[in-house]
């Protein structure tokens, strides 16, 4: 998991390609879950989490720069 202070650190070019990164591996997990392969049901909800933490920080970035 990764943690918020993390992700705030990473610029949104970093952001977006982890972010892209985490769409494919939740891809891969629901082929997973469909088919009887998946073993670590917990990471398909870690996965998500962390997808909306990542949108969440550039969605605040991109309203704090429109403000400025």
């Amino acid at each position: 998991m990764t943690k918020p202070s993390d992700i705030r650190a990473k610029s949104p070019d970093e952001l977006n390609d982890q972010l892209l990164a985490l769409k494919k591996e939740q891809f891969n997990l629901r082929f997973q879950k469909a088919s009887g392969q998946l073993e670590n049901t917990a990471r398909v909800r870690q996965v998500r989490k962390d997808i909306a933490r990542i949108k969440t920080v550039l969605g605040e970035r991109a309203r704090s720069s429109a403000q400025s």
